[in-house]
């Protein structure tokens, strides 16, 4: 049992207006759009990793409103008026992200995107035109863009790809530091006087009739008015009546002999694959989860055989299968689904509210999901 120093009691322990669990984009953000609004609000954030896990310090650092095939797959799963309400989310989420943080600031790069299509999702290219003909001009509801897509098959040679029939180039697409993100989120928020406190999970809370006590792993409970879940994939383990799972996403980072012939951000098969340029002569490459589905619905943050495997067969046959190269780096992050893709915000209880679900797609839309999270709260 920890016993705290009347010092710790009335400073880094004392009552807080708003307790926030995970210090992850979300969680960031949130805290960011609360200050902004309401600067006296007294704001304390705990995160159970040593750092931001989960997701937002593990992810690629794409900067996207998604790859052509995924938005039309979306638009004919779940609907035209869906798919631009998603789209409109994450082109409004990245132009708040540049506005707030300088592109020297998060390592941010605008070389575009690209998606590679082959021959087993068109067999013709005339298919593929007017498909995109259609996500253009549908587009232009839901942001101010016009031809966003279009076929730029020349550049497959210059790019050096094999085994794909098409290229789709995307407008406006960037790629970021994910690191240098959440570290400048960091320092925003607490130069704000927002405290973070690491190592520190929240396990439960209990409802009084004039506070919220939140019990951690630390040994010590916190007072609070409010209390904030942006936990993502792992909310479940607080809040498990909410649409929401574990999803493991992983990563690789091969070396080359030699400079990349591309620079992007690349996109397969409805971006279950997803590639980028580094510096250094290196391509970061992840997905390839929808070969083992099952197994990939997980909250270890682990590499496994399988989907590495499927990865370097991917980088050998696809993307620099002329190239020698050296894989220096694997990793995991989890991320959180469910039945939808849009996030899941709202209240839970009388003074416990929600911000989770991302669905992947977090340095776009987190920034968004900030503002809904402070007016809710405020």
């Amino acid at each position: 049992m920890y016993h705290p120093s009347v010092w710790e009691k009335e400073t880094f322990f004392a009552p807080r207006d708003i307790i926030i669990a995970g210090s992850g984009l979300v969680g960031l953000w949130s805290a960011y759009c609360l200050k902004k609004r309401a600067p006296n609000l007294n704001i304390l954030i705990l995160e159970k990793g040593l750092i931001p896990s989960g997701a937002s310090s593990r992810n690629a650092g794409f900067a996207c409103i998604g790859s052509a095939t995924e938005l039309l797959a979306h638009a004919r799963e779940a609907g035209e008026q869906s798919m631009l309400e998603i789209v409109a989310m994450r082109y409004e989420g990245l132009r708040r992200l540049q506005k707030v943080f300088s592109k020297k600031e998060i390592g941010f790069e605008n070389f575009g995107g690209y998606e590679l299509i082959n021959k087993t999702q068109y067999a013709k290219a005339r298919l593929l035109k007017n498909d995109l003909g259609w996500l253009n001009i549908t587009l232009r509801k839901a942001i101010r863009e016009d031809k966003m897509f279009r076929i730029a098959d020349k550049k497959i040679g210059d790019f050096g790809f094999d085994n794909i029939s098409h290229l789709v180039q995307s407008r406006g697409e960037g790629q970021l530091h994910s690191g240098k993100l959440i570290r400048q989120l960091l320092q925003r928020v607490q130069g704000m006087g927002v405290t973070i406190l690491t190592q520190t999970e929240v396990t439960g809370y209990q409802e009084g009739k004039e506070k919220l006590t939140v019990q951690t792993t630390a040994g010590i409970s916190f007072d609070c008015q409010k209390l904030l879940v942006c936990t993502n994939g792992f909310a479940g383990q607080l809040l498990p009546e909410l649409d929401v799972h574990a999803v493991r996403g992983q990563v690789l980072v091969a070396e080359l002999l030699n400079k990349t012939a591309f620079k992007g951000a690349f996109h397969f098969d409805e971006g279950f694959y997803y590639f980028r340029n580094l510096s250094g002569n290196r391509v970061l490459l992840g997905g390839a989860r929808n070969k083992a589905l099952a197994e990939e619905n997980s909250d270890e943050a682990i590499t496994t055989h399988t989907v590495q495997q499927e990865l370097e067969n991917f980088l050998r046959t696809v993307v620099l299968p002329k190239q020698s190269f050296t894989i220096t780096d694997r990793w995991g992050g989890i991320m959180g689904m469910g039945g939808s893709r849009f996030p899941i915000i709202k209240r839970v209880a009388h003074n416990v509210h929600c911000a989770v679900r991302m669905s992947g797609m977090g340095v776009a839309i987190s920034p968004v999901v900030g503002d809904i999270v402070a007016r809710q709260l405020l």
